[in-house]
């Protein structure tokens, strides 16, 4: 768990202080020195580079596809990368940085191609680093080092980054970072909650509230199972989420709340808080909302 007092009391200076997620799918890194190199040397890189893109292809069985109508979009220098997130607005944005020679890079972009054709509302870029010179200026302004690297951009802004990750941790900061059509309700101030808890006074659902942060690692890794229960306990609990560092009036609900540690979920019924769990245990969670559906777990 992320200790929510810790976080308010000293930011966190850059992206890579962010807690990361342990998976055991997770595939090794790759190091790439992105300096200058010489001429001959970029021209066998490029070639290197149409054979990862065949690789992958392949993997994913859409060889013919990958050049004509994926939604993976390749980008080449700074200026169409900074292009491609302008045009991207407020939607998430996704970039994997790879490499023509890593092997753990041919490997992760069939998922992330697969993520593509069915996570419309999310926008996908590959930069190859060794590609040419205005790739490896692109990777040394958001300081890449190794691949595969993930970086996640929303309005422009760097929100989130992985190293090395595996397809479940990929597919958890995409749904985590990008959900806009789950039944999961998104909630971005003090007056959604209170609207959220006024319109279900009525039917008596028992609401769950994740309380979480951008870049925590255990609230990314328990929210597919959120996103699966609520699709699944549709009829008779509905399921929000707010990250607390959205803006200042949810941290003045966080702070209201007693949450000091996230992921928390509050349990709340008829307008009141009846209970809560604080981890990211999938299974402990299940229970816990049982316990308040009054069902009894033995």
């Amino acid at each position: 768990m992320a200790t929510f007092t810790n976080f308010l009391s000293k930011p966190p200076s850059s992206l890579a202080t962010f807690p990361k997620i342990n998976n055991p799918l997770c595939f090794p890194r790759s190091f790439i020195p992105f300096v200058t190199k010489p001429k001959a040397l970029t021209k066998k890189l490029e070639t290197n580079r149409t054979h990862f893109i065949t690789k992958a292809a392949a993997a994913s069985g859409t060889a013919k596809k990958v050049e004509s109508d994926e939604r993976v979009q390749r980008v080449h220098s700074i200026e169409e990368f900074d292009e491609a997130l302008r045009m991207a607005k407020n939607k998430l944005v996704v970039v994997e940085y790879a490499a023509s020679h890593s092997y753990h890079s041919s490997k992760i972009y069939p998922f992330m191609v697969d993520l593509s054709r069915t996570c419309n509302d999310v926008e996908f870029l590959l930069v190859m680093g060794d590609e040419s010179e205005k790739t490896r200026e692109l990777c040394e302004r958001e300081r890449i080092e190794q691949v595969p690297h993930f970086s996640f951009y929303k309005s422009m802004e760097k929100i989130h980054e992985e190293e090395g990750i595996g397809p479940d941790v990929l597919m958890g900061d995409v749904l985590y970072y990008g959900d806009n059509h789950s039944a999961v309700v998104q909630l971005h101030s003090r007056e959604d909650v209170e609207k959220l808890i006024a319109d279900h006074k009525v039917d008596q659902k028992l609401i769950v509230l994740d309380v979480g942060l951008k870049h925590c690692g255990p609230c990314v890794k328990v929210y597919p199972t959120v996103v699966k229960l609520s699709k699944q306990m549709v009829d008779t609990v509905v399921f929000a989420r707010m990250n607390g560092d959205e803006n200042d009036s949810c941290m003045a609900f966080l702070k209201d709340m007693n949450v000091v540690e996230v992921p928390t979920f509050l349990f709340i019924r008829d307008g009141d808080i009846c209970g809560r769990y604080v981890g990211s245990g999938k299974g402990e969670l299940i229970g816990e909302i049982l316990r308040y559906q009054g069902v009894r777990v033995t």
